[in-house]
């Protein structure tokens, strides 16, 4: 140990490494720098993300604008003349129909899809009773399994039920949304399982000692509770089955003749490539896209709050 003489002469140990915290600062200082330099790591990989995810879309709208000549001439130069007549092009062509289709199968798909996975969710997660974890895991078991290994049997399944009623058969509204019904409620079981566990349970036993049902506690009580976590997966669902062309394309078959074409909007838009052989009309597609991509945007847009607010709440509770 070495000393050393104050002012008044007396021998006084010498602290070593300098200044106490000296040591530490630096260390800090050193983790300051780290986390700075992995903060510009992560956000400059979100952008480049960002670039990558917005870049073809404005180039796809952009390009709705274009004629065939100036998409060829120079498929990234703005239009010379800004007109919505790929728009009227694509809408004449059929659009229009698949647009009205999508919406009315993604109505009914969503809307039967919210109540019946909620209420799954919410016994599952309340109340406990014999078979309740198997049931769970059934769900979970579901969400992980892939449609591409039921695409057969399912065409044959809803053939069959279209032999008992033609509302539940290939074609038919009524047939795909239960289809999508039984496509999306996994996951969304599995989601509001999580969530209804993690709200307070204090709220709905005053309910109950209020005498409150079971339906009007969980209705009036419970859901508005979980508004947020609802709006998240409801968008989650919106998303993937407004997107969804594997499910329509086996059991939505082209209609020929005088029977009427339900075609979802994802086949309709392969059908308005086709249509017109080599001779493609490009401004009439990207507008037709441009048309897909809109509502479901425009819907994340409004959004967006409650969905990232669903997202974190059941982890902030």
């Amino acid at each position: 140990m070495t000393t050393k003489t104050d002012e008044t002469g007396t021998k006084v140990p010498a602290q070593r490494g300098g200044a106490p915290g000296a040591g530490r600062g630096a260390k800090e200082a050193r983790f300051a720098d780290g986390g700075g330099v992995l903060n510009a790591f992560s956000h400059g990989f979100l952008a480049l993300w960002a670039l990558m995810i917005i870049a073809p879309l404005v180039w796809i709208v952009i390009s709705s604008f274009k004629t065939n000549a100036q998409i060829g001439g120079s498929a990234w130069s703005w239009p010379a003349h800004w007109s919505f007549e790929a728009f009227a092009h694509a809408w004449d062509r059929g659009i229009a129909n698949y647009f009205l289709n999508t919406l009315i199968v993604l109505v009914g798909s969503v809307t039967l899809t919210m109540l019946l996975g909620a209420m799954a969710a919410y016994v599952l997660a309340r109340y406990e009773f014999p078979g309740n974890r198997i049931i769970y895991y059934f769900f979970v078991a579901g969400a992980m399994f892939p449609v591409y290994l039921a695409l057969v049997p399912l065409f044959f399944m809803v053939k069959n039920l279209g032999d008992i009623s033609p509302l539940l058969g290939l074609n038919s509204y009524l047939g795909l949304i239960l289809v999508y019904v039984a496509y999306s409620l996994p996951f969304t079981v599995f989601f509001l399982y999580s969530f209804f566990r993690s709200l307070p349970t204090a709220v709905h036993e005053a309910a109950m000692i209020d005498g409150c049902s079971h339906t009007r506690a969980f209705f009036q009580v419970m859901v508005p509770m979980a508004k947020s976590g609802l709006i998240s997966v409801g968008i989650f669902n919106v998303l993937g089955q407004w997107n969804q062309y594997l499910l329509p394309v086996t059991l939505m078959q082209q209609q020929h003749g005088g029977d009427p074409d339900r075609s979802m909007l994802t086949q309709g838009l392969l059908n308005l490539a086709q249509q017109t052989g080599y001779a493609s009309d490009f401004p009439a597609l990207f507008a037709g896209m441009t048309i897909a991509m809109l509502p479901v945007l425009v819907v994340y847009l409004s959004f967006q709050r409650q969905v990232q607010a669903g997202l974190t709440s059941a982890t902030l509770k």
